[in-house]
């Protein structure tokens, strides 16, 4: 026996006709017959947002106070303010960006931005005094850090500019904002391994203050999608790497 949907749209294809006056005629956004065959359970076509914006502005903020702390603005040394933005915006909003992207279609946002989330709930987790990552480097009657904290360090943010190298190369047929983007967040990590590694106050100086273009590039792509679609009158380039043919 044939569908709602189907008798609908023989009916459509023949002009009309008796047959088909009791049906609903509605279309969804996507264009298909709304079949309500089961009222209980009507076939609803849904449109999704765009998910990018999310997951680009929440990095972008978790890069700037990471470099703000880093370089010690104001004079503030003590950085674990950040740590409920790492993990509620810059960790959970890019998971949710992340899912998004999974059911979108996209591998890369797919990868990316869950990835990006794990590091930012990761990084917040060492400065978090619950977590104990830093009473475990820091001795009980001096309170000072162990100079294994800094090489430790040093391993964990090599692991992450390996991870971004990889994801440099997959956004070589993107943008250029978005493959820029990467390529100086691979440099400020880097920098800030090296600097972690031996011990030097001016290259890790050097890495955060080159997290502040990353945070501005990861700003003006996630502006860019944000701003897009008629929303507002601003149309932000990115400057496609490749032509559509």
């Amino acid at each position: 026996m044939a569908s709602t949907y189907d008798q609908a749209s023989k009916a459509e294809a023949n002009g009309g006709g008796t047959d088909s006056e009791h049906l609903e005629r509605l279309r969804t956004a996507a264009g298909h017959l709304d079949d309500r065959t089961q009222p209980s359970l009507p076939v609803v076509h849904r449109s999704f947002a765009n998910p990018s914006p999310l997951g680009l502005l929440s990095f972008a903020t978790g890069i700037f106070l990471i470099s703000i702390y880093g370089v010690n603005a104001r004079g503030v040394i003590i950085p674990n303010v950040l740590v409920g933005v790492l993990i509620f915006f810059g960790g959970i909003c890019q998971f949710i960006s992340g899912i998004m992207e999974f059911i979108s279609g996209n591998t890369f946002g797919a990868t990316v931005f869950p990835s990006y989330g794990a590091f930012n709930l990761s990084y917040a987790m060492i400065y978090l005094p619950g977590s104990g990552i830093l009473a475990a480097y820091t001795d009980s009657s001096t309170g000072a850090l162990s100079p294994d904290f800094n090489q430790a360090l040093a391993m964990y943010i090599w692991a992450w500019f390996i991870l971004t190298v990889i994801f440099t190369i997959a956004a070589m047929r993107s943008s250029w904002i978005l493959f820029l983007d990467l390529v100086f967040l691979d440099v400020v990590l880097i920098l800030l391994a090296s600097g972690f590694m031996v011990g030097s106050t001016t290259v890790l100086t050097a890495g955060y203050a080159f997290g502040f273009i990353v945070a501005f590039l990861s700003y003006w792509a996630g502006c860019a999608g944000l701003w897009a679609g008629g929303i507002t009158p601003i149309d932000l380039p990115t400057f496609t790497m490749y032509k559509q043919g």
